[in-house]
């Protein structure tokens, strides 16, 4: 009797799937989102860097789960594998700019954006100023009215202006560079606001600077974002001083000015011509594949509009032994956190849905992705080579901080489409509220990968554990003293049954938009949606 009340309830169960579109609540076990992560953690994939050993054995577990789980290899030639060939280039350590007499050495008073250009260069042009450097006027942006920029270096403000939200900040930081090119700028300064040098300290913005890596695509050509500029560094105020000299506002009433309206004019040009130089660099490559899974949809008029599920597979390897170490210390950075919980979370979702009594409807492309520590670019590499058509929408599975039962979540790009609802009908009903985004000044909506796809015109959205409770010291603590680290390793007290309980939220988000029978849409004033049409005119909208 007990056996045909449990197959009456499944057959219950299936009902209300198949008759009212909701997806069952899903059955997610603790310990088996702990036994990935401890395999994805452990010493010996050694921070699973992108083209090591360590992330191919990690690649080789992820695909061996989804073999096991029944999912389609979706990779090249019916593999599970999508690989990719990456190219390096290093920073000059003698690049320098020269401005009033004054050399300044990189990695001193200026860090050099690396250049996907190994060509030695030299550019000598005159300076002009422009405010922040933001060019949108229709949405108020028109840091270059009445300026002049062609073949000059333009200097801008780190940030943007107060009051900006923080996901359009972050992506008109992320464009910055593309706009003065467009202007006909030929490089850019960036100089650091007083806020911005009190939240990260010089030595270790110097530290942090790492090479260029592109990838190369099926053409045998170099990708890049086609910004045009020779050159881009960054410097802090006091350091400004030497650019502004001679000119009709000082650095510090620029500055001073930020802080309240009038004062200076928001453009104009400097007196200072500035010269940069840098040697040849060499090149170096290595290959790093992404790891592709395919759960087929019912409905064959949506089989080419797959929704995207993925998480970063890959991590930071083998920390460089600094000065001040200690003798024999832990240099391996695991990536636990940051991301074999976004990984561990991948796959108990797929596991879940292939659980389902029903298909969805469209197909679901599962992504374990490379690269992402170095710029995004695995995810790049599949936003402009994508398999089984274009990509409908993307949940993105970056780094929950699984050290405390989160109450809250905050759902990074929610709110500038149709996939907002969809998230709050699933945080509803597992009691999890959503809170706004409480570290605007991190930019975090930029730095994960579901933003190559939203600068595609994807609509995506990426869930972030909250604050609530004692969600914000746990976070902030993590942040400050183990992200990035040796420290993201397995003996952070991890609470498993938050795991399984993200990876029942995202699985609820994951399941509608998989089964809504409309692709995904920006809503008609969202700034992403006017953001992204003005450069690709695919994007789709939502009135």
């Amino acid at each position: 009797m007990q056996s045909l009340f449990r197959l009456a309830a499944v057959a219950a169960a299936s009902l209300s799937f198949a008759a009212f579109g909701q997806a069952p609540a899903g059955d997610f076990s603790p310990d088996a989102f702990r036994a990935h992560v401890t395999f994805l953690g452990d010493d010996l994939l050694e921070g699973r860097e992108a083209g090591s050993r360590g992330y191919d054995i990690a690649a080789r577990y992820v695909a061996s789960q989804f073999a096991a789980l029944g999912l389609r290899p979706a990779g090249a030639n019916a593999s599970w594998y999508q690989p990719i060939q990456f190219v390096r280039f290093p920073v000059d350590p003698a690049t320098s700019l020269t401005v009033g007499g004054r050399r300044l050495q990189q990695g001193r008073e200026i860090v050099f954006r690396p250049s996907l250009n190994p060509a030695a260069m030299s550019v000598e042009a005159p300076l002009v100023f422009v405010r922040y450097g933001l060019d949108m006027p229709a949405r108020g942006f028109n840091d270059y009215a009445g300026v002049d920029v062609r073949g000059r270096i333009v200097v801008v403000l780190s940030g943007t202006p107060s009051g900006t939200p923080s996901d359009v900040a972050a992506h008109l930081n992320a464009e910055k560079r593309r706009m003065a090119a467009a202007r006909g700028a030929v490089g850019m300064i960036t100089v650091r606001t007083p806020a911005d040098a009190a939240r990260v300290p010089w030595q270790r913005l110097a530290a942090s600077s790492r090479p260029a890596t592109t990838w190369i695509g099926a053409d045998g050509r170099l990708f890049t974002e086609g910004d045009g500029l020779a050159f881009s560094a960054t410097i802090d105020p006091a350091t400004a001083e030497t650019l502004f000299a001679g000119a009709e506002c000082t650095a510090e009433q620029v500055l001073d000015a930020e802080a309240r309206e009038g004062g200076c004019p928001r453009g104009f040009a400097l007196a200072q011509t500035a010269r940069v130089e840098r040697a040849a660099v060499r090149e170096t490559r290595f290959t790093s594949a992404n790891v592709l899974g395919l759960i087929p949809g019912s409905d064959s008029a949506l089989a080419d509009q797959p929704m995207l599920l993925m998480a970063h597979l890959d991590g930071l390897g083998i920390r460089t032994p600094r000065p001040d170490d200690a003798a024999g210390a832990d240099q391996i950075r695991n990536g636990a956190m940051d991301n074999a919980t976004g990984v561990a979370t991948l796959i108990e979702v797929a596991r879940q849905l292939m659980r389902d009594s029903d298909r969805p409807r469209r197909p679901i492309l599962l992504a374990a992705v490379t690269a992402e520590e170095i710029g995004l670019l695995g995810a790049e590499y599949l936003a402009h080579n994508p398999v089984g058509g274009r990509v409908a929408a993307v949940v993105n599975l970056d780094m929950p901080v699984l050290t405390y039962p989160f109450s809250d979540v905050i759902a990074f790009g929610a709110e500038h489409s149709t996939l907002g609802p969809i998230v709050r009908r699933a945080a509803a009903r597992m009691n999890v509220a959503l809170a706004a985004d409480p570290l605007p000044q991190e930019g975090l909506f930029t730095r994960s990968d579901h933003y190559k796809f939203v600068r595609e015109g994807v609509p995506s959205v990426f869930l972030m554990t909250g604050f609530a409770g004692e969600g914000r010291e746990r976070f902030t603590r993590f942040l400050a003293d183990t992200y990035h680290s040796p420290r993201d390793d397995l003996s952070l007290p991890f609470d498993w049954q938050a795991g399984a309980r993200f990876a029942q939220l995202n699985y609820l988000i994951a399941r509608e938009i998989a089964d809504a029978r409309e692709v995904p849409r920006w809503y008609a004033d969202s700034f992403f949606g006017d953001a992204v049409a003005a450069g690709q005119p695919r994007a789709q909208r939502a009135h």
